[in-house]
């Protein structure tokens, strides 16, 4: 691989952004943005306005967190720079950049924004933004991720999502589902806010619900640290234990060969919880890396190899019930969302070797078309592991998912959960979509293949992405909907990236030309 490829794995040693500080339960994450730290040179990073690189080194804070620090109970998310929080996404780096990094970029942060939520929710460790000063835009948006928002009372500092009157690009990334879903703030008022360039500040904001709480410059510290010591106080996460440091990767477990069309993504067998987490996080990383630098290559072929029984001897220790297993299971639970979310075609291959059982049978669930060899020795082993532990984005498993509307079949699935399936029984109950034998197995994948790579790729991520998801609607896949679909539209309408467009326009003191025509 070249080394102008982005890379997603860091270090502490290494933020330019993020400053982390631990005093007993609490963790103070402090976002101090270095204006000359970005993935390019031609914009600068002012007012803690962000790029890819600092939801990077976020997204690698939060894992340490999860992991390292176990004693941790609350988070304290806070602007590093005074009288401001977060100005949002950096427009210079919006304008300058191509169509798929911004739609990338926007998922990522979303996607890291949601383990925030899992982490309040889920992990025992409650994320607070402590909103020191002004929050706007994709600052906010940080902000609605944590389970409480702070904001200093000084006659200034404002929450605001501007988009709509300043931007004209980015009203679909989060803010505005979580403003009405998760806050609840009444919509006609949600709209007046989105519309209002300076925002809502002091009570006003309490009371639409905006933020929770206020506090003037004097109080505001101690209102931040008696909020943090409450939320503490409720965690279930240990008083007294040992962090998992993580260590460098060292590409045990996942290994990526790429085409001029496709990437196979092999996972290999591991046989224990420590085991389990490197495979897990060497997966993610492969994920991010394919998102981000191989484009072209639409197609992920998924195979895995090794021994099952050890697959299942790890997921045993998954289950018993501590902090760092539950770590385990959640970031699995959060790796196989964003393979869900990854606008690629996904095609898993179960063939003689593979050990598609428990967590890795979760990615012959995920995939687009699961084809299986007919022969006396391939397997595929559910267990109880896919009736539950990995929930979807809409809430339900994918055993569940696959079986939506259709319980009977649903029912004799889980009749043979932990039982080996041979082919012919995996797809008598619907687990693969064929099961060629071997004199036939080399030309189904070579015309699978062949003919994906020949579709649009626009329509097979609009295809996926509207049958990956049956069931119930949430948040979550309300928030990656639209991310799929409107910021595919609107990244690319000349009222945002054209030459008299929004991104065009901005800062230049001229205002942008917009084509007043409605679509739809």
């Amino acid at each position: 691989m070249s080394d102008d490829r982005l890379r997603f794995e860091t270090d502490p040693s290494r933020y330019r952004h993020w400053k982390l500080e631990i005093n007993g339960s609490i963790a103070t994450l402090a976002m101090a943005v270095d204006p000359a730290g970005g993935l390019r040179d031609d914009y600068e990073l002012k007012l803690n306005s962000y790029d890819l690189s600092v939801d990077i080194e976020l997204h690698d804070a939060l894992q340490r967190l999860r992991f390292e620090h176990p004693t941790v109970k609350a988070i304290v998310i806070t602007g590093g720079l005074d009288k401001v929080f977060c100005a949002g996404a950096n427009i210079q780096m919006l304008a300058t950049s191509t169509h798929a990094h911004k739609v990338g970029f926007c998922k990522f942060t979303n996607e890291t924004r949601n383990g925030i939520e899992e982490m309040s929710a889920e992990g025992g460790q409650v994320a607070i933004a402590a909103v020191n000063g002004t929050a706007a835009g994709g600052g906010y948006e940080l902000a609605l991720a944590c389970d409480e928002i702070l904001l200093v009372d000084d006659r200034s500092s404002a929450v605001s999502l501007p988009e709509v009157p300043l931007l004209a690009v980015l009203p679909g990334t989060g803010g505005l589902t979580r403003v009405v879903d998760k806050r609840h703030v009444r919509r006609d008022l949600a709209d007046v806010f989105s519309t209002k360039v300076e925002g809502i500040k002091g009570k006003q904001a309490v009371e639409w619900g905006l933020v929770d709480a206020i506090a003037p410059p004097t109080a505001f510290a101690d209102l931040v640290r008696t909020r943090a010591l409450a939320r503490a106080a409720e965690s279930d996460r240990p008083d007294d234990a040992e962090g998992f440091e993580l260590r460098p990767l060292e590409h045990r477990f996942v290994e990526v060969v790429r085409t001029e069309t496709a990437a196979t993504v092999t996972v290999r067998a591991f046989g224990s919880l420590e085991e389990s987490l490197e495979a897990c996080r060497e997966l993610d990383d492969a994920i991010l890396d394919l998102r981000f630098n191989d484009a072209d290559l639409g197609t992920w072929v998924l195979r895995t190899e090794g021994d099952a029984s050890a697959v299942l001897a790890a997921d045993e220790e998954l289950d018993r019930g501590d902090w760092l297993a539950r770590e385990v299971r959640l970031y699995w639970k959060r790796t196989l969302k964003r393979l869900d979310m990854s606008a690629r075609t996904l095609v898993a291959l179960v063939t003689p070797g593979s050990c598609f059982a428990g967590t890795l049978a979760e990615l012959a669930l995920a995939a687009d078309r699961t084809l299986m060899l007919d022969d006396d020795e391939t397997v595929l082993q559910l267990t109880d592991v896919n009736d539950g532990w990995y929930l979807m984005a809409n809430g339900i498993s994918r055993l569940a998912t696959r079986f939506w509307g259709r319980d009977d079949s649903l029912a004799r699935v889980r009749s043979l959960l932990g039982k080996q399936l041979p082919a012919g029984d995996a797809f008598d109950v619907g687990l693969v979509t064929s099961a060629p034998d071997d004199l036939d197995w080399d030309d189904e994948v070579r015309i699978l293949l062949e003919e994906r790579a020949s579709f649009s790729p626009d329509a097979l991520t609009a295809m996926e992405a509207n049958l990956r998801f049956p069931g119930p609607e949430t948040m979550e896949t309300k928030i990656f909907a639209r991310l799929t679909a409107w910021q595919n539209w609107i990244f690319q309408r000349p009222n945002a990236v054209g030459p008299d467009g929004a991104l065009k326009r901005y800062g230049t003191g001229v205002r942008p030309a917009f084509d007043k025509g409605r679509v739809g």
